[in-house]
């Protein structure tokens, strides 16, 4: 496979904070890299390098000749007042291609991500941030790029939308490079995971295959490089000794070992500070002294904003101890839901009882609760130099410390820190404050993945009630004790496990979309039926005529090939058929998608 970029010896800080260096690494064709490790890092950084938008301090960047790279950011901008097939248009300007063909591959990207042919036109300001996302995506494949340098992607997605990028990911021929810490998105996407992060000795560690398999290797590393430590340790130790009794350097072999011996001790150095950086945030909600086991009761509670009914009937106990995942599509009410929980609405029927002086936690997805431009020392501690921890009084540097903060950044203001860096702040302000009940709306966006795998921790660990509204399917399956499903219509129903409700959701989705090919069959006979004039000629018409069943024989090939990658993990081992794989299933999405765009040109030729 050819090389789509290479770099050597990269470099990037920021003012004394140095982000990578030294980086010698490369990506092929055919590869979908997912890009993790520690918030601060600098992955969203060498994205921007990789595109182009900022130059690295030092070292060389080499690109495949004709490279065409787009990218997509975490956060969505775009011009006031544009609408979705302008965007994408826009996207095209500078490709100097001729109309038809411009037409044509803004069609086939609408239709691939989602969009309606009556929400081309909508205006990017009614979007929602699922929405918005997608019309990134979307913005960036329009161009045909070779490479698609995506950072954050699931953030804003619902989990239906997270399940559509998963499949479109592994149903393109272009080479991905993903920053995400869906560990599950990972899990079902990448064929390579590169992990960024100073306690390598090269400054990353990388492996071929999925996630789990990464996590494998990653470990036998990191005990490896344990027991390198503890090696030169002992050497360090002996050499030392030798040294104190001050030997002559008058003998060629008694300068070569007090050389060997300094290089020794920097080695360990060295290893000490690498295995120093693995360090993990440390979260610990603490509870309060309640034993009353009903905590929250909800009876027939009915709650609409504007003429929408989000919830119609919903009869709910939340009890000591229980673990509640709150699922459904962006906009189905699951903010709403927590607010209700904690007080902030009301309902507009039936009624929210709470136990007697129940002590509310919320965890907010907007970050509304940091004031930006207050420095991280008030931001951790608003009064005073100190903070009260389970009747312990901690400095603030120390409290910093346990979320991972230097004493070097109690000073910058909370708008300078990264996303993830701005969640900590927010997970210490609330360990803090003793509660009942926890509600986690959306905790784990910006999170790197040892922090998340120790917010499970604690959260499994704590005794009282969490409401968690999260796409993180690994966290919902570990953590959930029970699973509340929003369809956005009014209707609320309780499951057992993700599992089970993963089940129904792909039942109705079944049944929803048996309902649409059955309206769609029944409106093109009607059609067919009313046309008074015939303006098909008679070839045309023959092929309108067996326009269903080719569309049906193509659809049926993608998905054979799909069902072959995902299940058959030789082809995922060997990039050779891998390549040949994607690009096989690349032309048969375009024959589907060029199928459609002939049917509506037969439609619209024959209304």
């Amino acid at each position: 496979m050819a090389v789509l970029f290479s770099c050597q010896n990269l470099s990037k800080s920021y003012g004394m904070r140095v982000l990578f260096e030294n980086l010698t690494f490369g990506m092929n064709e055919g590869e979908c890299l997912g890009l993790i490790g520690p918030n601060g890092a600098g992955k969203s950084t060498l994205l921007k390098v990789l595109a182009g938008l900022e130059a690295p301090d030092s070292g060389t960047l080499i690109f495949k000749r004709g490279l065409k790279a787009s990218y997509v950011a975490q956060e969505d901008v775009f011009e006031a007042g544009l609408d979705v097939e302008t965007v994408l248009r826009g996207a095209l300007q500078q490709d100097h291609i001729d109309e038809r063909e411009l037409t044509g591959r803004v069609d086939a990207v609408i239709g691939r991500v989602g969009f309606t042919q009556d929400s081309r036109h909508a205006p990017v300001e009614a979007l929602s941030g699922g929405w918005r996302k997608r019309l990134s995506i979307a913005r960036a494949l329009v161009q045909a790029p070779d490479l698609v340098l995506m950072d954050e992607p699931t953030n804003h997605l619902d989990l239906e939308g997270i399940l559509w990028l998963e499949k479109m990911l592994t149903n393109t021929s272009c080479a991905w490079l993903l920053v995400s810490h869906d560990r599950c998105f990972l899990e079902n996407s990448a064929n390579r995971l590169f992990e960024l992060n100073r306690c390598y000795p090269d400054g990353f560690f990388s492996t071929p295959g999925s996630y789990s398999e990464f996590v494998r290797r990653r470990e036998e590393f990191r005990e490896g490089q344990f027991q390198a430590q503890k090696a030169l340790q002992s050497q360090v130790r002996r050499e030392t000794e030798w040294l104190r009794r001050g030997p002559p350097a008058r003998t060629t072999k008694s300068r070569a070992r007090i050389q060997e011996a300094e290089c020794l001790i920097e080695e360990l150095a060295a290893t000490k500070f690498r295995n120093s950086q693995t360090g993990t945030v440390n979260i610990d909600f603490a509870a309060t002294d309640r034993h009353a086991n009903k905590l929250i009761l909800l009876k027939n509670v009915e709650k609409s904003l504007g003429e929408r009914t989000l919830v119609r009937g919903l009869n709910l106990v939340l009890t000591r101890g229980m673990k509640l995942g709150v699922l459904g599509r962006n906009g189905t009410g699951k903010t709403t839901l927590l607010r209700l929980l904690a007080g902030d609405l009301t309902a507009d029927s039936g009624s929210v009882e709470r136990a007697d002086g129940l002590q509310v936690v919320w965890f907010d997805q907007n970050r509304e609760q940091l004031d930006k431009e207050m420095t991280l020392r008030r931001a951790l501690a608003p009064t005073s130099e100190t903070v009260s921890f389970r009747g312990q009084t901690i400095h603030v540097s120390a409290w910093a410390k346990r979320f991972l903060f230097s004493s070097e950044q109690l000073e910058m203001p909370v708008k300078a820190l990264s996303g993830g860096e701005q969640a900590r702040i927010l997970v210490a302000r609330l360990m803090l404050r003793p509660a009942d009940v926890l509600l986690l709306d959306e905790p784990t966006n910006d999170l790197d993945i040892p922090s998340l795998e120790v917010l499970e921790e604690s959260l499994v660990d704590f005794p009282g009630a969490v409401v968690l509204v999260t796409h993180d399917r690994f966290m919902l399956r570990r953590l959930s004790s029970d699973i509340l499903g929003l369809d956005g219509k009014g209707g609320a129903q309780l499951f057992s496990d993700f599992e089970q409700w993963e089940r129904a959701r792909d039942e109705t989705l079944a049944a929803d979309a048996k309902m649409t090919r059955l309206a769609g069959t029944e409106a093109r006979a009607t059609r067919r039926e009313k046309s008074e004039s015939k303006r098909l000629s008679y070839k045309e018409q023959r092929e309108w005529d067996g326009m269903e069943a080719a569309i049906l024989e193509a659809e049926a090939l993608v998905h054979s090939l799909q069902r072959e990658l995902d299940q058959n993990r030789d082809i995922a081992a060997d990039p050779r058929r891998l390549h040949s794989h994607c690009a096989a299933l690349a032309d048969a999405h375009a024959k589907v998608d060029q199928l459609y765009a002939r049917w509506q040109e037969l439609e619209a030729k024959q209304q």
